[in-house]
């Protein structure tokens, strides 16, 4: 499967294309052929060399990582998953940089179907300035020019090659996944009026809940303006209507009781503990009684053996996601439940993800872990 076009992605030359495929290239034969060897590296040497030296095995992830952490196969692991990281963003940065000037005025969108209100006095929290999030340049909210879009259309670019495609030509598997493997089969007359998506950056999610439920208001906001300016132009070429907004969902605009639904997708683990608190609490003053909050992020640690932890949670050291291993440690349904809603209508829930292939078949790429709750 290739990345669908549309009149807002970036358009490679051959050299790019052929860069793309090495990134992509170098991924998998780190994925399949590297990354095994640290479990035996582990199991056969790190393990028992950590219970010498302090009379018991590594007790959890974080004695894990300190076990592993000096041995020069896990280093060598280590540096080429992050080198890897550099190569897709530089890869695509190239392209984007060579039309950026296009794309910008590309973005400017004259009578739209949907909306675009940007605030340039909204101050951004200070974990969006601390670290470029995915060590993605500029992060959400780097600007370099009138209009620009650059780390929009570099997010949207960079998560096909990231996701090697698993997330479908559109990137769009995590609002579908939702909206075909939760809601039909547990809400299936539910019907919307008013849908926010929470932390959407260029609306990969979002377009699915315009599509599916076509009468429907959906807004979707940001922190980020640039990934906002092309969300809302890529929207556009794509044919949905869409509200695009900068807010910070800890404490939006929208009044009180607006919406049916609020969703976000793999948002939590790039907010602070305290942010995720807030995040909930304003989710339960925005829904109608009777509303749905569904966000859709990565299970906890629960049950996962402490390698298996280790493994995930280098995002949280080398990948630039610091609140990646909080995020799994949190009981999130019972955070959700001090915010307003209570114990017994907030519940996490597994769903299938999977996607449409070319052929028109559908294939199952993984799960998804969700936190739902009901507003009474």
């Amino acid at each position: 499967m290739t990345q669908q076009a549309h009149a807002m992605l970036p358009k490679e030359n051959d050299f790019e294309r052929s860069r793309g495929r090495f990134v992509q290239a170098l991924k998998t034969h780190i994925a399949g052929r590297v990354t095994p060897g640290v479990r035996e590296l582990y199991e056969h040497q790190a393990a028992a060399a950590w219970e010498k030296q302090h009379g018991q095995a590594p007790q959890n992830r974080h004695e894990v990582r300190q076990s592993l952490s000096k041995i020069g196969y896990y280093r060598l692991w280590s540096s080429l998953r992050r080198t890897s990281q550099h190569l897709l963003w530089s890869t695509v940065a190239d392209c984007i940089e060579r039309q950026a000037t296009e794309l910008s005025e590309a973005a400017r969108i004259e009578d739209p179907r949907g909306s675009l209100l940007l605030d340039p006095d909204l101050e951004l929290p200070w974990y969006q300035w601390d670290v470029d999030i995915h060590a993605m340049p500029g992060g959400y909210r780097g600007e370099y020019g009138d209009n620009d879009v650059s780390v929009g259309a570099l997010y949207d670019r960079g998560v096909y090659l990231y996701a090697m495609g698993q997330m479908g030509a559109l990137n769009d598997d995590y609002g579908r996944s939702i909206i075909d493997n939760y809601l039909s089969a547990e809400h299936p007359t539910f019907s919307p009026n008013e849908i926010l998506d929470m932390g959407c950056t260029v609306g990969h999610a979002t377009l699915p809940y315009a599509q599916a439920f076509p009468a429907a208001e959906v807004h979707a906001i940001d922190l980020g303006a640039p990934v906002l300016r092309y969300g809302h132009a890529r929207a556009e070429a794509l044919g949905a209507k869409v509200h695009f907004s900068q807010q910070n969902c800890e404490d939006t605009s929208f009044p009180d009781e607006k919406f049916d639904l609020i969703v976000s997708h793999i948002v939590l683990h790039e907010l602070p503990p305290e942010a995720l608190r807030r995040t909930f609490a304003e989710c339960h003053r925005l829904l109608k009684p009777g509303g749905l909050m569904i966000h859709a992020d990565f299970p906890g640690y629960e049950g996962v053996d402490h390698l298996s932890q280790s493994m995930i949670d280098w995002d949280t050291y080398n990948n630039h996601e610091p609140f990646w291993g909080p995020m799994r440690d949190m009981d999130l349904v019972a955070e959700s439940a001090r915010t307003g809603f209570t114990s017994a209508n907030v519940r996490s829930v597994i769903v299938p993800t999977g996607r449409i292939l070319q052929s028109g078949k559908k294939q199952q790429t993984g799960q998804l872990w969700l936190l739902v709750g009901q507003k009474i």
